[in-house]
């Protein structure tokens, strides 16, 4: 069985993300910081972890994207650095095991699926015929 092709966290650095506790116009984006953390934690596990500079989704901060060759991909948001890197982890390992991208239900972590934006087909993709 030959090696699965390695899979990419794309992670977006400009998400803002409001911090009430200091005041209605404050924030921070912590995708910069959540990114490095995810490239530690995952360093030589067939994961990159790209930092992108938006992936368009500035009402779902932080968010980030699992992609793969051959793989659906997934958008997920509203993470929170600090409560939800090993949730992050655990799905990119995850995903990264399979080989159409698809984890099932009952193994993704909590945060995904209340955080799931989008699962998109890869390129290619064709829905098969219904069984009759």
């Amino acid at each position: 069985m030959s090696p699965l092709p390695p899979i990419t966290v794309f992670v977006c650095t400009s998400c803002k993300r409001p911090l009430p506790a200091n005041g209605p116009e404050a924030f921070d984006t912590p995708g910069a910081t959540f990114a490095a953390q995810l490239s530690a934690c995952l360093d030589g596990q067939n994961i990159v972890i790209e930092p992108i500079e938006c992936l368009a989704v500035c009402k779902r901060p932080l968010t980030i994207a699992l992609a793969g060759a051959g793989r659906f991909m997934y958008l997920i948001g509203d993470l929170d650095p600090a409560a939800h890197l090993d949730d992050v982890v655990n799905a990119s390992r995850a995903y990264a095991a399979t080989t159409n991208g698809i984890v099932p239900w009952r193994e993704r972590p909590q945060t995904f699926r209340k955080g799931v934006l989008a699962r998109v087909p890869p390129i290619g993709f064709k829905q098969p015929d219904p069984v009759t």
